[in-house]
C-alpha cells in the first residue's frame, strides 16, 4: 500500500496534508526516513513511524452504537444528522456504514463497519440472523398474537412474513413485548403489530445475531466490538 494512502485512511490527514507530513521528514519507515508519498509499504511487516511514535495501520472498524431516535441510519442527508455524523473524526476516517437500517424514531443496536463481506454476511437472507426487539405496544398482546406471529403474518402488501418468536413481558392497555426475527423488511415489526390490530409506541434492538446491545452505552453513545463479540459475529468458535 502507498504510505500516503495508508496515513490517509487512519486519520492523518487529506492526501494533500499527508505529502505535507511526508515532505517534513516526520515519517520513518522501519526507522529510515521517506519522503516520497508513492513510496510502498507492507502494512503487517513493516514499522512505519511519524514523529517517532509507532503507527498501527487498521483495514477494518467494528462499532456498536446505541442508536438515538431522531437519527438516521444512514451515512450521509443533506438536511437530516445521522449516525456517521455522531462518531469521532478518527472513526469516521474509515469510513464505516450502518449494518441494516433501524427507522428513525428507533433506537438501540447499530452496528457499523467498513468490512463488507461480514455486512453481506449478517444481512442476506439465506442466512437467517435473528433480530431482537423490545416494543411497548399500544393495546393488550394476547397469545393469540404470539400463534399468530409465529404462524406469520399478512402485511399491508401481501407479503407473508416469516415466524417470529413473539414474548409478552407486561400485558395491559399499554403492553410490553420482546420480538424475535429474521428477516428485515421496511417497517416491519410496525407493519406486524399493524396486521393485528396493535400499534407500536416505543421500539429499541436490543441484539443482531450474537451480539446484544451494551447497557452501559446511553443514547447516541458507541465503542469498538471486544475481541470476543466480533469472533461470535463472525461465527468462529
Amino acid at each position: 500500500m502507498r504510505i500516503d494512502k495508508m496515513l490517509s485512511n487512519i486519520g492523518y490527514g487529506s492526501r494533500t496534508e499527508v505529502k505535507k507530513l511526508l515532505k517534513s521528514g516526520a515519517v520513518a519507515v522501519n526507522e529510515k526516513v521517506v519522503k516520497d508519498p508513492k513510496e510502498h509499504v507492507d502494512t503487517k511487516a513493516d514499522r512505519v513511524t511519524v514523529q517517532g511514535e509507532d503507527v498501527e495501520y487498521r483495514e477494518f472498524i467494528y462499532l456498536m452504537m446505541n442508536k438515538p431516535p431522531g437519527v438516521l441510519s444512514a451515512t450521509e442527508d443533506h438536511y437530516q444528522e445521522t449516525v456517521i455524523d455522531i462518531l469521532e473524526p478518527e472513526d469516521a476516517v474509515f469510513q464505516p456504514f450502518p449494518v441494516g437500517r433501524l427507522d428513525k424514531d428507533t433506537e438501540g443496536l447499530l452496528l457499523l463497519t467498513n468490512d463488507g463481506q461480514l455486512s453481506h454476511q449478517l444481512l442476506s437472507p439465506k442466512k437467517h440472523v435473528p433480530k431482537t426487539y423490545f416494543a411497548a405496544i399500544e393495546g393488550e398482546v394476547t397469545e393469540d398474537d404470539i400463534e399468530a406471529f409465529k404462524a406469520g403474518v399478512t402485511l399491508d402488501d401481501g407479503y407473508v412474513t416469516k415466524p417470529g418468536e413473539l414474548a409478552i413481558l407486561k400485558q395491559g392497555l399499554t403492553s410490553d413485548i420482546e420480538l424475535t426475527i429474521t428477516e428485515g423488511k421496511f417497517h416491519q415489526v410496525k407493519r406486524m403489530f399493524e396486521a393485528v390490530g396493535k400499534r407500536v409506541i416505543y421500539l429499541k434492538r436490543i441484539s443482531m445475531g450474537s451480539l446484544v446491545l451494551d447497557e452501559e452505552l446511553g443514547l447516541g453513545q458507541y465503542r469498538e466490538l471486544t475481541d470476543e463479540e466480533l469472533r461470535l459475529l463472525k461465527g468462529k468458535e
